[in-house]
């Protein structure tokens, strides 16, 4: 039984030494870094024609899958 355990502890604390080396807990965001990060060009959305057409190519291929609730052929021709 104690060499059962062993064989699991010894993975479990690899594992946990390289999730501690690769510093996802250290990447805090400062309080001055915080107004670069809101300005409007980091956001996702800025872009209204790029978003519509991404929508477009996306929907027109799942579009024979469900898609967005719209039943079509998925050529895109809707």
């Amino acid at each position: 039984m104690m060499k059962r355990f062993r064989l699991l502890l010894i993975p479990l604390a690899m594992v946990g030494v390289v999730a501690g080396l690769t510093g996802c807990q250290t990447a805090n965001v400062q309080p001055w870094e915080k107004g670069l990060l809101a300005d409007y060009t980091m956001r996702a959305d800025r872009d209204s024609l790029h978003d519509a057409m991404s929508e477009h190519i996306y929907y027109s291929r799942e579009a024979s899958s469900g898609g967005r609730g719209v039943g079509a052929s998925g050529c895109g021709c809707n």
